[in-house]
């Protein structure tokens, strides 16, 4: 009896896989018939494109595979999963457009990976639930509280700096490390409204975490059997998340309990009430993001713990990820290219003075740094911090004239755009001039999305993008930077967001 049930099990798995390759192989033929501009990744029945990770499955290795499949077969590629399951990578600007701004698309794979973590925040949300958010959370990103961000920005910068001293004029070392806990106090304070002091507690156990989780979230996606919850609950990961979720929900409920013990006192509530009048949102004085959750109604309904964790934790994590990997980076490539730091330099002085390192930065000045701005859009070509981002069809869309059938993961690859020689000639050399006006009219739109496009861009990229304006020039202010040793060059990974592999590696030394 025992044996027959064996015998029926293993014919009843076989006939669905076989089955199910055969429903995926369909589809797979009439996407190649379809979509005959797009160049197919080798597979091989049931496994797909496995085969071609298996020489090295990490991060980086993964990463490299990934960028050598569009050198080798082509910009736009149809690829398979396991049981041939098709999945489209694109980079012309043209379809990712069409993608982007499809109404029949919803967030892929990946995204259900991040929701033990996030659960449903901003970045994972669909629907009624992720439009109310953003209508929430847009008014805490006003150029008008942002400005009020600055202080912020401009003391926990002066920290950075004051802790970068010890490594002057000592050789090689590893920025990204210090830019983290920058980052961290900068997303506490300002949307949080809670001091982390991480900087002078260098041990940070959410860092780890954080870096634990984004890794495991992204293997799960090259994983076999990736789309089944149960095999990855019998791996050894699924123990590492667990610890790993631990800390990072303990960290988000710590720095939620501590901003809701600093609202108990009644007078600090009544001021923050009135913060929630719509013409005080947008006048001088600032609400953080933690303040808004906590006493925001929704349809007459208050945010519940949950409610408020899962934006907590999307905006602790994002707000500082990366911010870290765009000024590391920026740092890096700055160094590589004294020309370059020249230039920052003197525009520096010119629009701030010639003692700018001292003096408190505003809004308005940083606006003024042209060169600066086309620094770091340079910087987001080369290293875009989030290097990928994933679709899926959920009913029939078009893609360059053709219906696209639902339940196809859709992979707009980012970094591979953003380095293609047909858009950026050389596009292994670092010119800021790319992005001047003349440049810039000439290309696509969508030929260069680091923060993203269409209804679910990054809320938070004028934030972002004023804390690495401020960082960077507190940097180059008191510090020169000098390249490292060739044996240190950055090398890539990506999980959740692009990483130097062993570190983002400078010189400085005291101007």
């Amino acid at each position: 009896m025992f044996i027959l049930l064996i015998i029926s099990l293993i014919a009843i798995v076989t006939t669905w896989v076989v089955l199910t390759v055969a429903k995926n192989m369909l589809v797979v033929r009439a996407l190649q018939k379809k979509l005959s501009k797009l160049h197919t990744i080798p597979a091989v029945p049931v496994l797909g494109n496995s085969l071609l990770f298996k020489r090295d499955s990490s991060p980086p290795a993964i990463f490299a595979r990934m960028k050598e499949f569009h050198h080798i077969f082509g910009n736009d590629l149809i690829a398979q999963g396991l049981f041939n399951k098709p999945a489209l990578q694109i980079t012309s600007a043209a379809m990712v457009e069409q993608v982007i701004g499809a109404k029949t698309i919803q967030k892929s794979l990946i995204y259900d990976f991040m929701k033990p973590w996030v659960n449903e925040g901003l970045i994972t949300a669909l629907g009624k639930k992720w439009a109310l958010r953003r209508k929430i959370i847009t008014p805490t990103f006003h150029f008008k509280i942002l400005e009020e961000f600055l202080a912020i920005f401009n003391r926990q910068t002066e920290v950075l700096v004051e802790k970068l001293q010890q490594q002057s004029e000592k050789g090689d070392f590893d920025i990204y490390k210090y830019i983290t806990l920058c980052a961290l106090d900068i997303i506490s304070e300002s949307a949080m409204g809670v001091k982390l002091n991480a900087q002078d507690s260098p041990s940070s156990s959410y860092v780890k975490a954080v870096k634990e989780m984004s890794e495991i979230i992204f293997r799960r996606l090259f994983s076999l059997g990736n789309e089944y919850k149960i095999l990855f609950q019998l791996s050894k990961a699924a123990q590492r998340q667990k610890a790993a979720l631990s800390i990072l929900h303990e960290f988000t409920n710590s720095v939620i309990l501590a901003r809701k013990h600093q609202l108990e006192d009644e007078q600090l509530r009544k001021t923050t009430l009135e913060k929630m009048d719509e013409t005080d949102i947008y006048g001088k004085r600032k609400m953080t993001l933690l303040e808004l959750l906590l006493n925001v109604s929704v349809e007459g309904h208050r945010l519940n713990e949950t409610d408020i964790r899962e934006e907590v934790d999307t905006f602790m994590f994002a707000g500082h990820d990366t911010t870290t990997s765009c000024i590391s980076f920026s740092a890096y490539h700055i160094a590589q290219n004294p020309e370059v730091q020249r230039k920052l330099y003197e525009e520096m002085v010119l629009v701030l003075g010639e003692n700018f390192k001292t003096i408190e930065l505003t809004y308005s000045m940083l606006q003024e740094l042209k060169y600066l701005d086309m620094t770091i859009k340079e910087v987001l070509r080369i290293h875009p911090s989030v290097p990928i981002i994933g679709r899926k069809s959920t009913g029939d869309m078009i893609i360059d004239g053709q219906a696209i059938p639902a339940g196809v993961d859709i992979a707009i690859f980012i970094y591979a755009m953003h380095n293609n020689p047909e858009i950026f000639p050389e596009p292994e050399k670092f010119d800021p001039e790319r992005f001047n006006e003349e440049n810039c009219s000439k290309r696509h739109p969508y030929s260069y999305i680091p923060f993203s496009a269409g209804a679910r861009n990054c809320v938070g990229q004028k934030y972002a993008l004023l804390e690495v304006k401020t960082t960077l020039v507190k940097i180059l202010g008191n510090y020169q930077l000098l390249p490292c040793h060739p044996k240190n060059n950055v090398q890539l990974k990506t999980d959740m967001t692009l990483r130097p592999v062993n570190g983002a590696f400078v010189k400085i030394i005291p101007r």
